[in-house]
């Protein structure tokens, strides 16, 4: 892992966010994304230092990746690139315009604590990963 590997700034207290992310740990195939809590300092800094508040990180997450930053639809299939197959052919969404894929997205992120829940530092962190994290305490793998 290096400085400039992207690194996703997501809602640590979304059930589904943090889900997203035990996924991509599980399916990845480079590891070179690392992981910022939206609400930690860490991850509110980064987020202004790229133009975004607060509320933006309420309706959505960031991927920041050679000084360039992505959200919504975009930032969700520019992590694809870093899938192993068969996650990394859902890229394919690209031919989607990105309108239509951002009502979808803003669809289910403005729904997503009372369909999936919403529970303070969810995030599990894995054993051996801690590194990859940032701004994220995260709960020990069993604990509830």
């Amino acid at each position: 892992m290096q400085a400039q590997d992207p690194i996703i700034v997501f809602d640590t207290d979304c059930v589904l966010c943090s889900g997203i992310v035990a996924f991509v740990l599980a399916h990845e195939r480079d590891r070179q994304l690392r992981f910022a809590g939206a609400w930690s300092a860490e991850g509110l800094a980064l987020a202004a230092r790229h133009g975004f508040s607060r509320q933006d990180l309420e309706e959505t997450f960031l991927l920041i990746a050679g000084g360039h930053v992505l959200t919504r639809s975009d930032a969700a299939l520019a992590i694809l690139r870093h899938m192993r197959a068969p996650w990394r052919w859902l890229m394919a969404l690209r031919l989607v315009p990105r309108p239509l894929r951002d009502v979808v997205y803003r669809f289910v992120a403005r729904r997503r604590y009372r369909w999936f829940g919403r529970r303070e530092n969810c995030t599990i962190v894995p054993a051996g990963e801690r590194e990859r994290f940032i701004g994220v305490r995260g709960r020990a793998p069993g604990a509830s």
